[in-house]
């Protein structure tokens, strides 16, 4: 009799995933049932697909690329997948039903960001999408992403650049991850990291395949941060998935002149993602409220602005290329001169200001 691991892995090779009716089947009847009722009904449409399916070869292809088949209810499995039972995007919906993995356990994605993007990202889109990913992993954040070209790739780059955890979710076969332009970087994430799929190995991507995946992206990770997107783009559809399942959405912002902005700028502005700048403030999201401070607006303080307020005034009272003499200065500030005298010595002894036969001016440069 077929075990409910042989019985799903079968079932995830009945593409397209993610289908509402098979999700709703799955859940009401159980892997081995539902699996045998396809095969019992040859006619139909599913039925016909399971006739094709030889679970056997399932089996040896998955031990032969040193890939695993994982299951719910396995430890490695990651219940933030539970949250995809109910949310329905672009008409898929669900929990997978199984996942192949290559790697380490996900059991250790915990705290994960993903940064997914275009595939054509510009220079801009690339230098944010590695600076984000190296920044976060080294706070421990694992960073997830897709392995496409473009903002994937630099995401994934930026995580190993730093050391860190990085996870693939591919719409293939996880033998051979799409795009074969990037095998020599999905070679350096297992080393570390994982690759991951719903897909058997041996299957190339589709359509449906792509937009499987992206709501196992939005699921793995607690936040998705959008850098570059145009108008009809994957990273659109992830982002929604995100929403739907409730992570926070991030989106970085570009030049209002590139078609790459339009997605990120159209998530901010109606309120579906939150404007991020840096690794700080996916930060700032991530962490239990109250426990980063809010950042001022200011930028960093500068030595002057650590003053005294009556220091600062005498300082600000000396204008460029000027000589400014005590009473002047007591005249400017309203400060005694016995008050004037005692802080612009100071001052001049700090280095803030220069004194010549009485007179007070600016140092110069040095």
């Amino acid at each position: 009799m077929i075990t409910e691991r042989d019985a799903r892995m079968a079932l995830c090779a009945l593409t397209p995933l993610g289908q509402q009716n098979v999700a709703e089947a799955l859940a009401q009847f159980g892997a081995e049932e539902l699996w045998a009722g396809f095969l019992a009904r040859p006619e139909t449409t599913w039925g016909r697909k399971a006739q094709g399916v030889d679970v056997a070869a399932l089996r040896h292809a998955t031990e032969r690329c040193g890939a695993r088949f994982i299951i719910p209810g396995d430890e490695e499995w990651p219940e933030r997948l539970e949250g995809l039972d109910g949310a329905l995007v672009s008409g898929q919906t669900g929990e997978p039903v199984g996942l192949w993995v290559r790697g380490m356990s996900l059991s250790e994605v915990g705290g994960g960001v993903a940064i997914v993007g275009a595939r054509a990202c510009t220079t801009y889109g690339e230098h944010a999408s590695v600076t984000l990913a190296a920044d976060l992993a080294m706070q421990d954040h694992p960073i997830i992403s897709g392995l496409a070209y473009g903002v994937d790739a630099a995401a994934h780059r930026g995580a190993l650049g730093v050391r860190g955890l990085t996870v693939a979710v591919v719409a293939s076969g996880v033998d051979d991850p799409y795009p074969s332009a990037n095998s020599s970087l999905a070679r350096r994430i297992t080393e570390t990291g994982a690759i991951v799929s719903e897909l058997p190995p041996g299957y190339r991507p589709t359509r449906y395949a792509f937009l499987a995946r992206n709501r196992i992206i939005a699921a793995l990770a607690d936040a998705v941060v959008v850098v570059e997107a145009a108008a009809r783009s994957g990273a659109k559809n992830t982002a929604s998935w995100a929403n739907a399942i409730g992570r926070p959405v991030l989106a970085v912002p570009g030049p209002i002149t590139s078609s790459l902005s339009s997605t990120p700028h159209k998530l901010i502005r109606d309120g579906e993602a939150i404007l991020v700048t840096g690794a700080p403030d996916v930060e700032a999201v991530l962490s239990p409220l109250g426990t980063v401070a809010e950042p001022s607006g200011r930028g960093e303080a500068r030595p002057i602005d650590q003053l005294p307020l009556p220091l600062l005034e005498i300082r600000e009272a000396v204008g460029t290329k000027e000589r400014v003499s005590p009473a002047q200065l007591s005249a400017r500030t309203g400060q005694s001169m016995i008050d004037v005298l005692s802080n612009a010595a100071e001052l001049v002894e700090s280095g803030w200001l220069d004194e010549d036969a009485g007179l007070f001016g600016l140092p110069g440069r040095r």
